[in-house]
């Protein structure tokens, strides 16, 4: 299965640099008379911070750059202690983790014994979300494949999601289901559906709209979700780069530069009412990089 980060990171460093050069048509600023405060939160994964030796080191980093959280993947090596360290020594929350085990270890497997260790993987990073102050656990729930059916991966997921709730709802930690490319949950109305048989306030969507344009329009999906949206992840995708040189070579644009309508995304979160966190997820980089990546995020907040 290839890993969506090492994919995202392995943009060549000319094209990078063509992207940073210009702020591109769709990222142009906006007149500041018509910039509009929204109730959204700038925040960044982790990997996107190339430089810093210790986990302090690119809080401070990120924090500098204008970013105000930042996502951690869980269960992960980094001691527990050295993350509520560097959270309070720079300020920098940490407002959200990510399974990080769930494309190899997954609900929708055949194997008990395979989803037994996903269920345990993902109370470790609610319990993790938990102790840093985050508010959502992202989670692919499953994947289809000739292996695993369509309809074994709805139903042994929801099962294995089901056993977890209780936690979560002790801890007050959501778990966000994230569309990604694992061929399952293609309609926004399945996706809607699916959130509701858990019959939990303890599930919600983690909406990323870059992945969603091989496939779909994030407005519509924006406005069918509703108040199931938790958290956002943000990048773009060029679907012209995507037909002409490959499907992943899609993700190889700047935010801005690709095709998501933002201003359509942003009214439709608007009209539902969205509040909370929105993540970039791009390619990684110095401070540079990340000031600009923070620059095209307020444009787009800014839409």
């Amino acid at each position: 299965m290839i890993d969506r980060r090492a994919v995202l990171q392995a943009g060549s460093v000319a094209a990078l640099t063509a992207w940073l050069g210009s702020p591109g048509r769709s990222a142009q600023e906006a007149p500041a008379q018509t910039r509009k405060a929204r109730p959204i939160r700038k925040a960044c994964m982790l990997y996107m911070c190339k430089e810093g030796k210790s986990l302090r080191e690119k809080f401070e980093i990120l924090r500098r750059a204008g970013f105000e959280g930042v996502e951690l993947d869980s269960p992960s090596p980094i001691a527990r202690e050295e993350v509520l360290a560097a959270r309070d020594a720079t300020g920098l929350a940490v407002c959200g983790t990510v399974d990080s085990v769930h494309w190899r270890q997954q609900l929708g497997d055949p194997s008990a014994e395979v989803r037994a260790e996903a269920v345990k993987a993902l109370e470790t990073a609610l319990r993790d979300c938990h102790a840093f102050g985050g508010d959502s656990v992202l989670l692919v729930p499953a994947i289809v494949s000739t292996s695993v059916a369509y309809d074994q991966a709805y139903t042994r997921s929801q099962a294995e999601i089901r056993r977890v709730l209780p936690l979560a709802a002790e801890l007050r930690v959501k778990i966000g289901i994230e569309n990604v490319w694992n061929d399952f949950l293609l309609s926004p109305l399945e996706a809607a559906r699916y959130v509701d048989e858990l019959e939990s306030p303890w599930v919600g969507w983690h909406l990323d709209c870059g992945n969603l344009l091989t496939f779909g329009h994030p407005e519509q999906w924006v406005r069918i979700l509703g108040k199931r949206i938790c958290k956002l992840h943000l990048k773009d995708y060029s679907r012209k780069r995507r037909d002409e040189e490959g499907r992943w070579k899609g993700f190889d644009v700047a935010l801005g530069e690709g095709d998501a309508r933002w201003s359509a995304i942003l009214a439709a979160l608007d009209e539902v009412g969205f509040a909370g966190w929105a993540s970039a997820e791009v390619a990684a980089g110095d401070e540079a990089h990340l000031r600009d990546v923070v620059s095209r995020v307020d444009r787009i907040l800014a839409s």
